[in-house]
């Protein structure tokens, strides 16, 4: 449903912004292994959301990549539609190029409902929403 690169993306802004007002930046190694991330792949995924401004970043050796309190609002639908586009609210389950209400796939009116209810979690669920269910050390970014 979302490419890894988006899961990576959604998982590395979560993590982020369990540091801000802490230990503000992160380094891409940093952020690489608390989510096991492939390092070369997260870096691009991270230059990507800082190109959007969705993320901050500092060059150099004591710089990485960091939120403002302001960025703790950015939703999982924002990172979404950073990453992947808005396919997902519009692609068909079946994989069919022309899937529509005129001309539906046999899925289709049970998916539209579906996909509904996913852009309303995406949109109603911030970065920051998930800090206190990862600081009970019963929620993970990654598997062991």
């Amino acid at each position: 449903m979302l490419s890894k690169s988006c899961e990576y993306a959604i998982r590395a802004m979560i993590f982020i912004s369990q540091k801000v007002g802490d230990v503000p930046k992160a380094s891409v190694k940093e952020i690489a292994t608390n989510i096991n991330a492939p390092i070369h792949f997260i870096a691009k995924i991270l230059q990507e959301l800082c190109k959007k401004k969705i993320l901050q970043s500092i060059k150099g050796p004591n710089g990485g990549f960091y939120l403002e309190k302001k960025d703790l609002k950015i939703t999982l639908a924002q990172i979404v539609l950073t990453i992947d586009g808005d396919n997902i609210y519009k692609q068909c389950i079946l994989g069919l190029k022309e899937c529509s209400s005129k001309k539906p796939c046999p899925v289709h009116n049970q998916y539209k409902e579906i996909r509904k209810e996913i852009l309303t979690m995406l949109e109603n669920n911030t970065i920051s929403n998930f800090n206190d269910k990862l600081n009970t050390g019963k929620y993970f970014l990654k598997n062991n």
